[in-house]
């Protein structure tokens, strides 16, 4: 029986039309293989929003994604909006939509691709088989908590405050996605936080032990965040899933991602406790290649692997894309951010032609 998915497309700025474009074919062409069929629909957000609308996030679109089985997002911002008030910045609306759609567990894979393994800076003994998942909790934390702002002093001089607060029920929604995921992987899950300091920390450790509870089988352990980061450069093998919070989440899931030599190959999925979930790639919106044919939309179709794995329940659709991908940079095609000797330079599109080509056969 055919599956049938309502998709709200994303393409936002920079290159992200041109890497959606590449991701939606792939998806028509698996559709076809695996009896999906996927109703696209598109809508504004971040720079081209604020263009069209004053609104990073216009209403419509956040209605428009309640209303979708999922949301394939591609990139946001640019210079031309790195002047505007915080609150109308493209990056508003990433928050916002988050926040809108109660997308509260982000995951972030950095897995080492026996192809790219020399892209990265790091010596091949040191990383060869790393294969981590980050799991983030991404609404709350220092960047939602109040009182946040910037406030004069009774002696004329400004403060800045920002407030890191965290709810147990946060804490356990978040534990509880990540010992799932451990689960399904090796059953390892490293908590990250800075407890020795930090009395939210404290709250948090506290509360993915007592979750731990309900996982017998998951083998738990904690980790302070400097030494996480240093663990992650020097010995990234001894981790298989991370569980943190928003801030820390945000700096470590950008240090695993270059473990990888290249963020311009890794997707993300936010996931809330029902759908939608929005997947997206890690990558940002690259203003200064935009509409030239030069940047990877790997990443983006990888998102949407993510998106049928993770959001729609399509495992082996998902497989299928991900084994193509694989088998795209084993044939040696490389855009101009994986590039190496000996290989195929190619743009977006031709990159995108070889992948569905790969994909149909």
């Amino acid at each position: 029986m055919t599956r049938q998915y309502t998709i709200t497309l994303l393409p936002g700025d920079g290159i992200g039309p041109e890497i959606l474009a590449v991701a939606v074919k792939v998806l028509h062409v698996i559709g076809k293989q695996f009896d999906i069929k996927f109703d696209f629909q598109e809508a504004l957000i971040g720079g081209s929003a604020i263009d069209a609308t004053g609104n990073p996030l216009p209403e419509e679109t956040l209605t428009c994604c309640r209303n979708s089985d999922a949301v394939l997002l591609a990139a946001i911002g640019g210079y031309k909006w790195d002047n505007l008030p915080r609150h109308q910045r493209p990056e508003t609306g990433l928050l916002a939509i988050r926040a809108g759609l109660n997308l509260f567990a982000n995951l972030r894979p950095a897995t080492i691709l026996p192809q790219l393994i020399d892209a990265s800076s790091l010596k091949r003994e040191v990383i060869r088989g790393v294969d981590i998942m980050v799991v983030r909790e991404l609404t709350g934390g220092i960047y939602f908590g109040q009182p946040k702002g910037i406030f004069e002093t009774e002696m004329g001089e400004k403060r800045g405050i920002n407030t890191m607060a965290y709810m147990e029920s946060e804490v356990d929604r978040i534990a509880k996605v990540a010992f799932e995921i451990a689960q399904k992987r090796s059953g390892k899950l490293c908590s990250v936080d800075k407890a020795n300091v930090l009395d939210v920390s404290q709250l948090w450790r506290d509360r993915v032990n007592h979750i731990a509870c309900q996982y017998p089988e998951v083998e738990l352990s904690h980790l302070y965040v400097d030494n996480a980061v240093m663990q992650l450069v020097c010995a990234p093998k001894q981790f298989d899933t991370i569980l943190t919070g928003n801030l820390f989440g945000d700096i470590l899931s950008d240090a695993a991602a270059m473990l990888t030599g290249s963020i311009g190959m890794l997707p993300s999925a936010s996931l809330g406790s029902e759908k939608p979930g929005l997947f997206e790639p890690v990558h940002g919106s690259a203003p200064d290649i935009a509409k030239q044919d030069k940047a990877n939309p790997l990443a983006q179709v990888l998102s949407a692997a993510m998106m049928l794995r993770y959001g729609l329940d399509e495992p082996k659709a998902a497989s299928k894309i991900e084994q193509s991908v694989l088998e795209v940079l084993a044939q040696g095609y490389r855009t101009g951010d994986i590039m190496s000797s000996q290989m195929r330079s190619v743009g977006c599109q031709e990159m995108g032609d070889v992948l569905l080509k790969v994909v149909e056969s």
